[in-house]
């Protein structure tokens, strides 16, 4: 019915392959939950999986602080050495940081890491998994319905970590993304609470400077929105699996 809006909570307690439809009969999800075990990070730091589709990823920001191989990930709080090793050919270097340089923001919302932490040969992602391709996160985008409500399919529901009005929100999806917000490359802070923003692999070059592909979704929209950002930034991490 036009202009008729449902509101549905589900509680699995048990392994379950859920199916979703929406009233048109066309919208179809399958999400599994329960059947995948925790993934665990090289910091001991554990994740619950989720298939969508035939993709599992991680339900949680990555927490990560040292790569796989047990080198830790420089904690840059600076700004002034956040601007150097994002700017300067003869230091790029990956980094990672909480949001505000609070500690407190890690358990919710993750870390913040650079574009060159995420691709060092070291690896973020634990063993078996990566960061998603541009390619993987319009795979997802397209199985949610598109880029006008794959975001809303995606997001936490409600206003307890996402500001009002949170559009479209109903995680119907199980990602549980979280609006962790981001560092700019000059080192300054923005958006948690109103925008999610969260790394692909997938490379851009535009002149002297360089730009990959991330997602980003924002408490006043349901759209899931892909498109280049400056390597320099700091943005959240959702590993897929291999």
């Amino acid at each position: 019915m036009k202009g008729h809006t449902e509101i549905v909570k589900l509680l699995i307690e048990k392994d379950a392959d859920v199916n979703i439809r929406d009233s048109t009969g066309i919208d179809t999800l399958t999400i599994t939950s329960g059947k995948h075990p925790k993934i665990i990070d090289i910091d001991g730091n554990s994740y619950q999986v989720v298939k969508i589709g035939n993709q599992l990823w991680m339900a949680k920001n990555l927490r990560v602080t040292h790569y796989v191989n047990g080198d830790p990930i420089p904690n840059v709080t600076s700004d002034r050495q956040w601007i150097h090793i994002g700017y300067f050919t003869d230091s790029l270097e990956g980094a990672y940081c909480y949001y505000n340089n609070d500690v407190n923001n890690l358990s919710t919302y993750g870390c913040l890491y650079n574009w060159f932490a995420i691709i060092d040969s070291r690896s973020i992602c634990p063993t078996g998994w990566h960061i998603p391709t541009a390619e993987e996160w319009r795979i997802l985008e397209t199985y949610l319905g598109g880029s006008s409500v794959a975001g809303g399919k995606m997001k936490e529901a409600g206003d307890k970590y996402w500001d009002f009005p949170n559009t479209g929100a109903n995680n119907v999806s199980g990602f549980c993304a979280l609006p962790g917000g981001y560092r700019n490359p000059d080192g300054s802070y923005h958006s948690i609470g109103s925008i999610a923003q969260i790394w692909s692999s997938t490379e851009l070059q535009d002149k002297d400077q360089y730009w990959t592909f991330s997602c980003s979704l924002r408490c006043f929209g349901s759209d899931l929105s892909l498109s280049p950002a400056n390597q320099a930034n700091g943005f959240s991490v959702r590993c897929i699996k291999d």
